[in-house]
């Protein structure tokens, strides 16, 4: 059987997020999605992981749970047999942007939990696509499922989460960094960044898709961690 696979799913997303890569892989090695809730901060959230994976394990996070697997691997680089960074954003959080949660937790802290994701989150993750809309209940029905505590939470951890480009320099294990060509929110030139950071990695772009290739571009997306999984 070949290692086992974790995926860190992102914010106010849970493993339906990955349905159609655990369709794809999990005839062929065990596969654990692991949640991003019940702690406040990244390093907390990564050691929760940590104390409920198997020993060694391959390890793939988008968005936030890409955030999170960078720490992951800080933390216990030894048990990463390879990476993959999806979506995601090395740097830590500008003051601009964690000044502009807080009128959002506020919101979510009011019942306005579905107001937020519908106007200000959702439509600014996915590319113009005959799926969008299905797309888009999804993360709505995903949201809802987490519910208001966990967009509190996982706001607060993504404000005061660390930077990560010196974690990167470090990787030495075989690194898919992948992204969708229309995603705004983690835009090519972040890719490129970590892409720069980690020696040795590869660099995929999927056209058609924006901040949840996953969700939007899904043969693409697998044929690249195939390619990852398998290097």
């Amino acid at each position: 059987m070949n290692a086992p696979l974790v995926l860190l799913p992102g914010m106010m997303c849970d493993a339906r997020l990955y349905g159609p890569q655990i369709n794809a892989f999990s005839h062929e090695r065990p596969i654990m999605v692991a949640p991003l809730t019940g702690h406040d901060t990244v390093p907390a959230l990564a050691a929760d992981i940590l104390a409920n994976a198997p020993p060694q394990f391959a390890l793939a996070g988008l968005s936030m749970g890409g955030i999170v697997a960078m720490e992951v691997f800080r933390q216990a680089p030894d048990r990463i047999t390879r990476l993959a960074l999806l979506d995601t954003n090395p740097k830590a959080e500008t003051d601009a942007v964690a000044a502009y949660r807080e009128p959002q937790i506020a919101k979510v802290k009011e019942g306005k939990l579905r107001a937020v994701m519908r106007d200000e989150m959702k439509p600014n993750y996915l590319t113009d696509g005959p799926n969008m809309g299905q797309i888009l209940d999804l993360c709505m029905a995903m949201a809802e499922t987490l519910g208001a505590d966990v967009f509190i939470e996982q706001s607060r951890a993504l404000q005061t989460r660390p930077d990560q480009q010196d974690t990167l320099k470090t990787v030495r294990v075989p690194t898919l960094v992948l992204c969708g060509e229309d995603d705004t929110l983690c835009p090519l030139h972040r890719h490129q960044l970590m892409h720069d950071l980690i020696p040795g990695s590869t660099l995929t772009v999927i056209k058609g898709a924006g901040h949840l290739p996953t969700l939007e571009q899904p043969d693409a997306t697998n044929k690249a961690l195939a390619k990852w999984l398998n290097s």
